[in-house]
């Protein structure tokens, strides 16, 4: 029992940790790269940044003894790092070429794609519950978020890439964590470089094909440099917590959990930018957020289920042992008598 509420308040932690990080880091962004605010719009070679900064975190972690370096195969984080970083790319694309309505529904695609590729790579099968709270938290985020859709061949295809990648970037983070007993922070600590140098050696072409300016022409005030150090030190912590939640949890859950991010993000834009809050957006906020606690209900009784499961097989197996080695033991031993076969 310690040891489960051990559990259960790191878990929490780490959620937590994910949440007020990742909407932290989006309203920080958004005064950065708002045209009112100071319009910086290099969105890949930021996120260059912010992986520059981590790796640097990384490396004072290690020098100081504070988390342990472990082993693994150079192509499995190139692999891994290429992943990400078409992750990032497709996803900027895909809001460059499609309309904000199209970007949501393949971000709630996600969801279903995660599904089928981890019952395709590692079989796993999922309750009816969650399956249906899984559709109700879609239906909800999807109610106060999706507006105007508009579909281009181009946008399409980026989007496709995007939510292929980031799908299984999240899968792949679990995996390679368990593959290799590696921890969370250890592992974005490995990956994090091979990204910081990619992001900003390609960054920077990349923001001009998307906004048609170079970094090097952006002029900086000194509230746009504050304003990028608080981006990339949120940043640290959102790729960090991003690590541990699907480390602990499925990149399922991350996924429909993640969700919460995008309430938590419209009500402050309604508090703090003075963006509209409809009747739409509050009616499709609730309905997530029942199916989010019907997917955390219904993930704890699958949880529970398949403790008793393997309680009761494990007592199973464990008595017909027992029987059978009485069995052996008392009973008399028979001499046995081969037949002549008939002709």
């Amino acid at each position: 029992m310690e040891a489960q509420k051990k559990s259960a308040v790191s878990d929490v932690g780490a959620w937590a940790m994910n949440v007020v990080s990742s909407v932290g880091i989006i309203m920080a962004n958004k005064q950065l790269m708002s045209t009112s605010g100071y319009a910086f719009s290099f969105a890949t070679t930021l996120t260059g940044f912010h992986f520059a900064v981590t790796a640097l975190v990384g490396m004072v972690s290690n020098a100081t003894g504070f988390s342990a370096s472990k082993h693994v195969p150079l192509w499995e984080l190139l692999w891994f790092s290429v992943v990400a970083n078409m992750s990032i790319t497709g996803m900027n694309l895909s809001l460059m070429l499609n309309s904000v309505g199209f970007y949501q529904i393949s971000k709630l695609s996600m969801i279903p794609v995660v599904c089928v590729m981890e019952w395709i790579l590692h079989s796993k099968h999922y309750t009816r519950e969650v399956k249906m709270s899984v559709v109700v938290v879609v239906i909800g985020v999807g109610v106060c978020t999706v507006t105007d859709v508009k579909v281009n061949t181009k946008g399409f295809i980026c989007a496709c890439v995007a939510i292929l990648s980031t799908s299984l970037q999240q899968i792949s983070i679990g995996s390679l964590q368990k593959k290799y007993s590696i921890g969370s922070f250890e592992l974005l600590s490995k990956t994090a470089p091979i990204q910081a140098a990619s992001l900003l050696v390609l960054g920077p072409f990349i923001d001009y094909y998307l906004c048609g300016k170079f970094i090097l022409e952006y002029k900086y005030s000194s509230g746009a440099f504050l304003f990028i150090l608080l981006s990339c030190s949120l940043a640290v912590f959102c790729n960090v917590s991003q690590y541990l939640c699907i480390g602990r949890f499925s990149a399922v859950s991350f996924q429909v959990l993640g969700h919460m991010k995008t309430v938590c993000v419209l009500t402050l834009g309604w508090l703090l930018f003075d963006s509209e809050l409809t009747f739409k957006n509050i009616m499709g906020m609730l309905i997530a957020v029942v199916g989010m606690v019907v997917y955390s209900w219904a993930v704890e009784v699958e949880k529970q289920s398949n403790a008793r499961i393997t309680s009761v097989k494990n007592s199973l197996t464990e008595e017909e042992i027992r029987l059978l080695k009485e069995g052996v033991e008392k009973a008399p031993v028979k001499d046995i008598e081969l037949a002549e076969p008939k002709e």
